[in-house]
């Protein structure tokens, strides 16, 4: 056979794909702490919804591409008039999500906020909800969306424990619309060929680069990214469940595959040698682990890896507040990850530049005590150039200890640690924070805190009756359970 024709033997789907099809088609949950922790995911990742409502740069985006279209069961956005096919649903739920950088995160070699498939799963389960009802069939319940959030967790968080997308210039998005694809495809009903069509459509689809996300181009689209992942999963799963046919070697096909063109050492000039080729590696099986373990943003609406440092910068605020003029300068010790994703000197260009400088998310709570969205606003920015000038005193080391049990899985800590001199040659001690408050070791005494950050995201945008009725439903897990999404979703319409 000559060496320039192509065997055209069609193969299986990947494994890998088969995997997540047969987790998100055959898993049954029957973790109590994770559908516990599901729910709790739920009202905090809502409630980051309705408070990103208060941003005309967010709000600016929401809504039908041509004015005044009408859906007949149209899913609605949370805190909203608005009734939405669900393509366009997920793209706005998935953005009010994410705007404000407050909801959950998952750290491995990859990270990511795993609650950003919301989007998807709001919205596919609004609208099926509704159109279920309307032939007199039984509608999907909130157990149902419970249930896709707990799977959808878990394939993003697995894909990432081992697999570094950032590595090779990869945005963490493509495993929200992976997730996304997966669970959604489930909701609609799909059968197993279906999903997997749908899934290897996925991850044939060009993926976004994290250019918007790093110094000196980070900007805003980093906040609508995941809804626009979770509106692809939407629109993929409809063609797929129209028939249309999968790509069965979508991410194992020489040359062409995605290991070979975008997970691999390659150059312009050569093939991928076989010992530079790349494949996926899983840690572990896909059961509930990540929803069980996921990380809470609850004190700060900050990128996580500069969490503990805001929490360090709180406590030494009440020694350093008076004495600004006499800081001679301030060491942050810290992680590899941090280092790399978020340290950054230089001018910030944007709100979205802010949040994503461990120097910015440190100095604002030592000067003011306390790390609120509205510190990354233009305005804010430019009436207290002190922010910068700490900024520019700042020494960043990494300790290894740290960068080790930030990957450890019986650890997973995020840890900074800071320490303020003077210039009289004086010094405060160092504080160190290893666990976010949102850790899972620290639920105890983070789930109480993040009930009050719900509530008052609530408080936001619905009177004082409809907010606690809300807050009341989503702490009983049973009646939660079993309240249908439509129903459920009354209740977030303005």
């Amino acid at each position: 056979m000559s060496a320039n024709v192509d065997l055209n033997e069609r193969p299986d789907y990947d494994q890998v794909l088969q995997d997540i099809a047969d987790y998100v088609l055959n898993y049954d949950v029957t973790s109590d702490e994770a559908w516990d922790t599901a729910r709790n995911c739920l009202m905090d990742t809502l409630g980051c919804g309705l408070l990103a409502l208060r941003f005309p740069e967010c709000t600016k985006h929401l809504g039908p591409l041509v004015e005044g279209t009408v859906v007949p069961n149209g899913a609605r956005v949370p805190g909203t008039q608005l009734r939405l096919d669900p393509v366009k649903a997920a793209w706005d739920i998935g953005a009010i999500v994410r705007w404000l950088d407050y909801n959950d995160t998952w750290l491995a070699a990859e990270w990511g906020h795993p609650s950003d498939n919301l989007g998807a799963i709001l919205a596919v389960a609004d609208h099926i909800s509704q159109v279920k009802l309307s032939r007199g069939e039984q509608p999907l319940t909130m157990a149902d969306v419970l249930e896709a959030m707990i799977k959808a967790h878990e394939i993003q968080g697995i894909l990432a424990l081992e697999n570094s997308f950032n590595r090779v210039g990869l945005d963490h998005v493509v495993l929200v619309k992976v997730a996304s694809t997966a669970v959604v495809a489930k909701l609609m009903g799909a059968n197993r060929e279906q999903t997997l069509s749908a899934l290897s459509h996925a991850w044939v689809d060009g993926q976004a680069l994290r250019t918007y996300r790093h110094a000196p181009n980070a900007g805003s689209r980093k906040s609508w990214a995941a809804g626009d992942a979770t509106s692809r999963a939407v629109r993929l799963v409809d063609i797929a469940m129209r028939g249309e046919m999968g790509i069965p070697g979508a991410l194992s096909a020489p040359q062409w595959g995605f290991y070979d063109v975008l997970f691999s050492k390659t150059n312009k000039d050569q093939q991928v040698k076989p010992e530079e080729q790349r494949q996926f590696s899983f840690q572990r099986d896909y059961g509930s682990y990540v929803m069980e373990h996921v990380l809470f943003k609850i004190s700060f609406p900050a990128e996580f890896h500069a969490q503990t440092a805001a929490e360090a910068a709180v406590t030494l605020h009440p020694q350093v507040k008076d004495r600004l003029d006499e800081i001679d300068k301030v060491v942050i010790t810290t992680h590899e990850s941090a280092i790399r994703i978020i340290s950054k000197v230089g001018q910030l260009a944007n709100a979205a530049d802010r949040d994503h400088c461990l120097q910015y998310m440190a100095a604002v709570p030592l000067i003011f005590g306390n790390l609120v969205a509205e510190h990354y606003e233009d305005d804010f920015h430019a009436a207290h150039p002190e922010i910068d000038e700490l900024r520019d005193k700042m020494e960043i080391v990494e300790d290894k200890r740290y960068s080790e049990e930030y990957h450890e899985p019986s650890m997973r800590s995020i840890a900074n640690a800071i320490q303020v001199f003077f210039k009289d040659g004086s010094s405060t001690e160092q504080v160190a924070v290893e666990y976010p408050i949102g850790h899972r070791r620290r639920r105890e005494e983070g789930i109480p805190l993040l009930e009050k950050k719900f509530q008052a995201n609530l408080a936001t945008r619905f009177p004082a009756g409809r907010s606690q009725a809300i807050f009341e439903l989503c702490k009983d897990a049973d009646r939660l359970k079993a309240t249908p999404v439509h129903t459920f979703m009354d209740q977030f319409v303005i």
